[in-house]
């Protein structure tokens, strides 16, 4: 948990909470966060579904991982330490989303159990929900898939703490959803997990 280091500042309530925001949108806010190793598929299905839940009504918002290095993470490489502040800002960006009654879809190789197990923990002392995804996908797979050539440079030392080369994937014990990403179709994938959000009632229909 990081530690809190601005004193004198205190949380300001307003008027308008969670639940009307709720009626206002016709669904819940949640937060689905994708796990994975690089080139499993999780942008891939994030954005498939971001489409879905749109044609029916849903705000949805993709917070990728990259596009989130690109900005409000810039400044956080790929260390340990690095890793799990990245998770933990990305967490509280996702909370945030979730209060306004937006689908957040987090797509991030988290690699560390203990950093998506933080951000667990503040949705649900929130009372949101979290929905873990794992996109498994086997390593052999990944790498032959390399999108974006990542595992070639990972390969050759261009690149270093490169999850599931020189750096470990811990995967999920327990995810709310466990996609097979080297077995299963686009649709099956997303059909799983609309499956969830209605079983939830985050999400009618």
């Amino acid at each position: 948990m990081a530690e809190q280091k601005a004193t004198n500042v205190h949380w300001h309530e307003g008027d308008i909470t969670r639940e009307h925001r709720g009626k206002i949108l016709g669904h819940r806010g949640a937060t689905l966060w994708f796990t994975g190793l690089s080139g499993s598929g999780k942008s891939t299905i994030a954005v498939e579904l971001e489409g879905i839940l749109s044609e029916m009504g849903v705000l949805a918002y993709r917070l990728d991982g990259d596009n989130v290095r690109l900005g409000i993470n810039k400044n956080l490489g790929f260390s340990a330490e690095d890793r799990t502040e990245n998770i933990r800002r990305i967490g509280e960006v996702a909370k945030l989303f979730v209060d306004s009654g937006v689908v957040a879809l987090s797509s991030f190789i988290s690699p560390y159990e203990a950093d998506r197990d933080e951000v667990r923990a503040l949705h649900d002392a929130a009372g949101m929900d979290f929905i873990e995804v794992f996109v498994d996908c086997s390593l052999d797979m990944a790498e032959s898939r390399d999108p974006k050539g990542l595992y070639k440079k990972a390969r050759a030392g261009e690149i270093k703490n490169f999850t599931g080369i020189d750096d470990p994937y811990e995967a999920p014990g327990k995810p709310e959803v466990h996609l097979h990403s080297d077995q299963q179709t686009l649709a099956e994938e997303v059909d799983a997990i609309l499956a969830v959000l209605r079983e939830r009632g985050i999400i009618n229909g």
